[in-house]
């Protein structure tokens, strides 16, 4: 651990220090002193926890889902299968039975009580599944649909229990059962500190504090109600508040996991464009300054071959400006035409490949469409030469029916374009197009060429 997390680290374990023992007061106070244990017959109080609850911790589940569609952490995914039962829980126990004024049936309650196991035990289990998953949609709509199964499931099995249906109906549920219950859940808490602490430890993870802070409130939240066991849909415990208050805090926390999360698919995206950049940009101009270098080694004089390498290492300099501002996102004043005819030149130097190239003076580009179009005919050309062995290549810049038209034609053997697979080359032509909303397109047949095209964004 390095020593700046080693710090943060040390900050939060005495910040959660200085929590637990806030609250540990407060709940040995409150076992001490019986005029403090205590229920609030506040109906609709109760009605607004519940929903309250209900609404964040589905949030928190949804946000959990985008973050497990962004990194595909079986972390995110277990976050979000235990908030989403919260969540159906509170809202199919808790809140519809009530809905018309009613009490809470005591199969209902205890389904509620059943929702908030589940849910705690698959976030406790989180912290402790390092994995990633590859089918991400699939396991997604897997637990978006196993976790009602199953509340269903025991709600179906409470109802058809003897007990249950000749069971009174009370305003609440409370007794040794809940006492059990409210340690289960109080325990699985614990399980989720230590599970997130130990990840915070180890990875330095914002959304691990914050959870472990959320686990902490949910803990004591729970001890209340092992101190006075009682669950209805009337009655508000000073417990509540400290379990409304740790949902609160887990949707600030996963919602700066988020903007995390897009931050470093950002960095990636950026990766893969640097990446992009390498291969169509510098390996295009190696390739050309190696054909100089292979037309030395076949005695060619040396007074013809070092202007062209020259003209070589001049183009790279320009190929490097054209670099720094795909990667930046700058642009505006390259001069497209006269960069493209000085790579074409270079390109077609030794006599090998003859390139026609007509751009239409009235077609205006803007600076990030000057960029990958650059690109798209570089790689056309690359192809033409060292694949398709072509020997003249058209390029054409122009209009048609009031659209730009970017088209690459070639007289090499070419190939079926219904069965060959796509190369490294034509995907990244085909990003590069995406990328300023242009559409590209490729015709090809053995014997017949290629022609590669891109209609670009109307004006």
């Amino acid at each position: 651990m390095d020593h700046a997390r080693s710090q943060s680290y040390r900050s939060w374990l005495l910040g959660e220090l200085l929590l637990v023992g806030l609250l540990g007061s407060g709940t040995a106070l409150f076992a001490v002193e019986e005029s403090l244990q205590s229920t609030y017959v506040l109906p609709e109080a109760r009605l607004v926890l519940d929903t309250a609850v209900a609404v964040v911790a589905g949030i928190v589940a949804v946000l959990a889902s985008v973050r497990f569609r962004v990194e595909g952490r079986a972390l995110d995914l277990l976050l979000a299968a235990g908030f989403w039962s919260i969540a159906l829980g509170t809202v199919a126990f808790g809140l519809v039975p009530v809905l018309g004024g009613g009490m809470l049936p005591p199969e209902a309650a205890w389904s509620l009580v059943g929702a908030r196991l589940l849910g705690a035990g698959l976030i406790a289990v989180a912290p402790y599944a390092d994995g990633r998953l590859a089918a991400r949609r699939r396991a997604l709509v897997l637990a978006g649909v196993a976790v009602p199964m199953i509340l269903a499931v025991a709600a179906i099995g409470l109802e058809a229990t003897p007990w249950s249906a000749n069971a009174a109906r009370v305003e609440a549920i409370d007794g040794p059962s809940v006492v059990l219950a409210a340690a289960l859940l109080a325990l699985l808490w614990v399980v989720a500190l230590i599970g997130f602490g130990l990840r915070f430890r180890r990875h330095g993870r914002d959304l691990d504090s914050w959870m472990c802070m959320a686990a902490t409130l949910a803990l004591f939240g729970d001890l209340h109600l092992v101190l006075n066991p009682v669950v209805s849909s009337g009655n508000v415990l000073q417990g509540d508040f400290l379990r409304f208050v740790a949902y609160g805090i887990l949707l600030v926390g996963v919602w700066r996991a988020i903007a995390e999360a897009e931050f470093g698919r950002a960095v990636a995206d950026e990766r893969a464009r640097v990446a992009r950049e390498i291969h169509d940009g510098l390996a295009q101009y190696l390739f050309a300054i190696s054909t100089q270098v292979s037309m030395l080694e076949t005695g060619a004089p040396l007074e013809q071959v070092l202007p062209r390498l020259k003209r070589a290492s001049t183009a790279a300099q320009e190929e490097a400006r054209f670099a720094v501002l795909a990667l930046s996102s700058a642009g505006g004043t390259a001069r497209f035409d006269a960069a493209l005819r000085r790579y074409v030149d270079v390109l077609t130097a030794d006599g090998v490949l003859e390139v026609e190239l007509d751009v239409d003076p009235q077609v205006r580009l803007a600076p990030d469409e000057q960029i990958e179009v650059f690109r798209i005919v570089q790689e056309g050309l690359g192809n033409a030469r060292r694949h398709a062995g072509a020997q003249q290549v058209e390029v054409s810049i122009g209009q048609r029916n009031g659209r730009r038209v970017v088209a690459v034609r070639d007289d090499g053997v070419g190939f079926d374009d219904k069965s060959s697979g796509e190369g490294q080359g034509l995907e990244n032509m085909k990003l590069r197009a995406e990328a300023i909303d242009g559409r590209l397109s490729l015709r090809s047949a053995p014997g017949r060429g290629t022609r590669i095209e891109v209609v670009l964004r109307p004006t």
